[in-house]
C-alpha cells in the first residue's frame, strides 16, 4: 500500500514533523511529493503539503489506521531534494515546518479552500496568479490568397493586418472597431485561424544602457582566475563555496554571465540572487541580453500573475537562468549547477519574518545538496565570508576566496575626499553641502555630467524639536520620534505608518505638543531637503531625481526613474541605500555621501561593518567609464577607521580592530547570536516571559564553553503599534545548533500569557 508523509498546515512547534495518509488507489497518479492536499486532522480537513511518497508498511503504525488524503488540491511544486532544504531550514531556524514548505509553493497560492457546493470539490484561494489564455489570430493557407468583398471593409483591414503576422486579437480589436465579429466571421470560412495561447506575464524589457551585457574583448587576470575556481567547484559537484572578492567596477557581472554559459553547455541552471529590486531591470536586462527567453525573474514588486508566469516557466523546464531578490532562491529549479548571490554582505538577503533565514545559508545548503557550486560576489564581502574563506572548509565544504582587484580597460577606483563637517561649522557653514561638495556639484553641472548623492533618510528631517523645551514629539503607539515630512507638511512614524499634520518654525500655526511654543523647527536632514537645496544650488537645466521610499512605491517606479536618470543629459541622483550598490552608470563622476554617520551611531555591533560596506559600495558609482570619477563624503567622524578605509581603498585599515572587538565579544564570525523577541499588549506578561524565556536557556546552556545569555532587557525600540518589547540575546559557538536549542525551551514555555515570540537565529536585527 502506499502511503503520503505529509506537512499539515498548522503553524505551531508542536507539529515538527510530517504525518503518514494512505493514498487511495484513485489519487496515486496525482499524489507525489511537492503537492498540496486535503487531509483529515482531528476531525477536521486541512491542508497538507506532500513531502515523501512510498510504499509498504509505515514503521510502528497499523495500515488499518491510516486515514487516507482526500483531495489533490495542486500539482507539485517542489521536490525531494527541496522537501530536504525545507526541514533543515525549519530546525536551524526554529520555526514551524509547514513555514519552511510554504516558501517553495507557487506565487499566489493561499492557504485556504472554498467550495461551489456541498458536493462540489475543494479548491485552493490564488491570488489572480493562475494561467491566462489569450486569443491569436492568424492567416490559414487559404487566407492567404482571400479577397474580401468590396462592402466588407473590416473584413479588409482585419486580413491586411494579419499579412504583416499573427496578431492577438484584442490588439486588432483595439485598432479596428468591429475586429472581433470580422475575426469570427473570417474562421468560419476558413480564412483566419484563431488559437489561445498562453500569455507570459513579466517580460517587459528595459531602456536602461547598463542592461545590455556586450562581451568583452578580453577577461582580466582576475575574471579567468575566478572563472576558473568556480568550474572547478561546480565540477567537484559537492556544494563548494567561491567568493569572488572584487573591488567595484571589477566585472563580476560577466564573470557570473561566462560561469552559466558553462553550466548551461552541460545541461544545467542556474539561480542569480541581487539584494536589491533596484537592480533587477539592470540584471535581468544583462543576463536576458545574453541568454534570451531562457530568463526568468522572480521579486516581490511582480504582480502575483506575473510572478507565476516566471515561476511556471521553470517549473515547466521554458527557462534555465532565474534572477531575482531573496525569493527566487526557491524558484523549481531542476538541477542548478550554479547558484550566484551577488552582493552577498547585504543585509537584506536575511528574512525578517518567520522563517528568518538567511539567503546565504539556505544557498549553500541547496548547493550541497543539489551537487552544484555556491558563488558569493562583493567588493566588500561579510566578515563572516571572510573568515570562513580564511579557515578554508565550513559545513563540510571548501570555501575559496578569489580576488580580483583591477577594473577592466582604463576605469579607476575615484579619489574620495574626507570632509570634516565640524570644521564646516565652526567656519560658518550651515548648508546640507559643504563647501568641496557644493563646488563639486557646480562643477559637474558646468561639465554636464552626472552625480549622484547618498544619504541613509527619507523624509525632509529626521525630526522636530522644540527649541524651548527639548520636547522631541513620538508616535503615541511606538518609541520612535516622528520623522518630518516637509511637502506633506506631515510627522510620520516609519514603525507604524501613521502620520499627523503639523507645520514647522517659522509658520506661525506651529505649536509644541508639551509647551506650547512655536519654536518647533526640523532637524536633521531627510531626502526631500536635499533635493530642494540642490535645486536652489544648481541651474534649472539639471535634473534633480530623488529615489527613496517614498517615490519608489508604485510597481515599476525603480525602473522608471532609473530610466530618466540614464537618459538625462546632466542630473543628479539623490537617494538612500537603494542607490549605493550595483547601479553602473559610466557618466557618473562625481559621489557625495552627505552624512555618513547615520549608522555608526547605532547600537548594534556591525554599525562599523555597514558603515564601510554602504560607503565603498557608493564610491564604487563613480569614475566607471572613461573620466575619473571623485568621492566626497561629509562627516562628523573622520578619524573612523571605517571611513579612513574607504579613503585608502584599504580594507585592512577597518578589518584589524573590527575583527579583534569581535573576538573579544564573541560576536560573529567568531560566534552565532540568537535574539529572541517577546512583545505584547500587556507589559508585564512579556516581562514574565522574557524572563522565563531567559531562565529555560541558561538552564539549557549551563556549564556549556562559548554560550551566553543576555537579558532579558527593553528592545531599542521598546513599543511599536501599542505592543511592549524585550529581547533575550544568546551568544553561542561558530559550529552550535541554536535552532533546535531555542525551538525546544520555546516550546516549554507558559502560552498561557498571550504573548508573541519570535526566535531569530543569526540575527541581524537586535533592535
Amino acid at each position: 500500500m502506499r502511503h503520503a508523509s505529509v506537512v499539515l498546515d498548522i503553524p505551531t512547534r508542536s507539529l515538527d514533523g510530517a504525518f503518514s495518509y494512505a493514498v487511495p488507489d484513485a489519487l496515486a497518479d496525482d499524489v507525489a511529493v511537492g503537492a498540496t492536499v486535503l487531509v483529515p486532522f482531528s476531525h477536521r480537513s486541512v491542508i497538507g503539503y506532500v513531502t515523501g511518497v512510498s510504499c509498504g508498511p509505515v514503521e510502528g503504525v497499523d495500515p488499518s489506521k491510516l486515514l487516507p488524503v482526500e483531495q489533490v488540491l495542486a500539482e507539485p511544486a517542489f521536490d525531494d531534494v527541496a522537501a530536504g532544504v525545507a526541514a533543515w531550514l525549519a530546525h536551524e531556524y526554529a520555526c514551524p515546518l509547514c513555514d519552511a514548505v510554504r516558501l517553495f509553493l507557487a506565487p499566489g497560492q493561499k492557504v485556504r479552500v472554498v467550495r461551489e457546493g456541498p458536493d462540489s470539490p475543494w479548491r485552493l484561494v490564488s491570488e489572480k496568479a493562475g494561467p491566462v489564455d489569450v486569443r491569436w489570430a492568424s492567416l490559414t493557407e487559404e487566407g492567404a490568397s482571400f479577397v474580401p468583398a468590396r462592402n466588407a471593409s473590416r473584413q479588409r483591414e482585419v486580413v491586411d493586418a494579419l499579412r504583416q503576422g499573427p496578431q492577438r486579437v484584442v490588439e486588432l480589436a483595439a485598432t479596428i472597431p468591429g475586429a472581433a465579429s470580422a475575426v469570427t466571421a473570417l474562421a468560419k470560412r476558413g480564412v483566419v485561424a484563431v488559437e489561445d495561447r498562453r500569455q507570459v506575464r513579466g517580460r517587459e524589457g528595459t531602456s536602461l544602457s547598463s542592461a545590455a551585457a556586450p562581451r568583452p574583448e578580453q577577461l582580466t587576470d582576475g575574471q579567468v582566475k575566478a572563472l576558473t575556481a568556480i568550474d572547478a567547484a561546480r565540477g567537484r559537484g559537492v556544494g563548494d563555496v567561491v567568493l569572488v572578492d572584487g573591488v567595484t567596477g571589477s566585472g563580476k557581472t560577466e564573470v557570473y554571465l561566462d560561469a552559466i554559459e558553462h553550466a548551461l553547455a552541460e545541461g544545467r541552471g542556474a539561480l542569480v540572487l541581487v539584494p536589491e529590486i533596484s537592480l533587477t531591470a539592470q540584471t535581468v536586462g544583462r543576463f536576458r541580453s545574453r541568454f534570451g527567453d531562457d530568463v526568468a525573474v522572480l521579486h516581490s514588486r511582480l504582480s502575483a500573475g506575473e510572478r507565476f508566469d516566471q515561476w511556471d516557466l521553470v517549473r515547466r523546464g521554458e527557462a534555465h537562468v532565474v534572477v531575482g531578490a531573496r525569493s527566487a532562491l526557491f524558484a523549481p529549479l531542476a538541477d542548478p549547477g550554479l547558484i550566484i548571490i551577488d552582493e552577498e554582505h547585504e543585509s537584506s538577503y536575511k528574512q525578517d519574518s518567520s522563517p528568518r533565514y538567511h539567503a546565504r545559508e539556505v544557498a549553500a545548503r541547496m548547493a550541497r545538496d543539489r551537487g552544484c557550486a555556491l558563488v558569493l560576489g562583493s567588493a566588500t564581502p561579510s566578515l563572516e565570508a571572510l573568515r570562513r574563506c580564511e579557515v578554508g572548509v565550513h559545513g563540510g565544504v571548501s570555501w575559496t576566496r578569489v580576488s580580483m582587484p583591477e577594473r577592466p580597460g582604463r576605469a579607476t577606483l575615484p579619489k574620495v575626499t574626507v570632509v570634516d563637517m565640524a570644521e564646516q561649522f565652526r567656519g560658518g557653514g550651515r548648508s546640507v553641502f559643504s563647501a568641496p561638495l557644493a563646488d563639486a556639484l557646480r562643477g559637474v553641472a558646468e561639465r554636464r555630467e552626472k552625480a549622484v548623492l547618498l544619504l541613509n533618510r527619507r523624509g525632509f528631517a529626521n525630526f522636530l524639536m522644540c527649541r524651548e523645551c527639548g520636547c522631541v514629539p513620538e508616535c503615541p503607539h511606538c518609541s520612535t520620534a516622528l520623522t518630518y515630512h516637509e511637502r506633506t507638511h506631515s510627522l510620520m512614524c516609519h514603525s507604524c505608518g501613521r502620520s499627523w499634520p503639523v507645520r514647522a518654525f517659522p509658520d506661525p500655526s506651529t505649536r509644541c505638543p508639551n509647551c506650547g511654543s512655536r519654536y518647533l523647527a526640523a532637524y536633521g536632514v531627510g531626502t526631500q531637503r536635499v533635493e530642494d537645496e540642490l535645486r536652489m544650488l544648481l541651474p534649472a537645466d539639471v535634473e534633480v531625481i530623488r529615489m527613496d521610499a517614498d517615490t519608489t512605491r508604485a510597481k515599476g517606479a525603480h525602473q522608471r526613474l532609473l530610466e530618466q536618470f540614464d537618459a538625462a543629459e546632466c542630473a543628479v541622483l539623490v537617494g538612500t541605500q537603494m542607490i549605493a550598490k550595483g547601479l553602473d552608470f559610466p557618466e557618473v563622476t562625481l559621489v557625495g555621501v552627505v552624512n555618513a554617520d547615520t549608522m555608526l551611531k547605532l547600537p548594534d555591533f556591525r554599525a562599523a561593518e555597514r558603515t564601510y560596506d554602504l560607503l565603498e559600495q557608493v564610491s564604487g558609482r563613480a569614475g566607471r567609464g572613461e573620466r575619473a570619477g571623485e568621492v566626497i563624503v561629509q562627516t562628523y567622524w573622520a578619524t573612523h577607521p571605517a571611513i579612513r578605509a574607504v579613503v585608502r581603498h584599504d580594507r585592512d585599515t577597518f578589518l584589524a580592530p573590527e575583527l579583534e572587538e569581535r573576538v573579544d565579544a564573541g560576536y560573529p564570525p567568531f560566534g552565532r547570536l540568537a535574539n529572541v523577541v517577546v512583545w505584547g499588549r500587556d507589559a508585564s506578561a512579556v516581562g514574565a516571559a522574557s524572563a522565563q524565556m531567559a531562565e529555560l536557556v541558561r538552564a539549557e546552556v549551563e556549564g556549556r564553553p562559548g554560550w551566553e545569555v543576555l537579558g532579558p532587557a527593553d528592545c531599542v525600540k521598546a513599543r511599536v503599534k501599542d505592543n511592549s518589547r524585550r529581547h533575550v540575546m544568546v551568544k553561542a559557538p561558530v559550529e552550535a545548533e541554536l535552532g533546535g536549542m531555542l525551538s525546544s525551551c520555546a516550546a516549554r514555555l507558559d502560552r498561557r500569557m498571550g504573548i508573541n515570540m519570535a526566535l531569530d537565529i543569526d540575527a541581524y536585527d537586535t533592535m
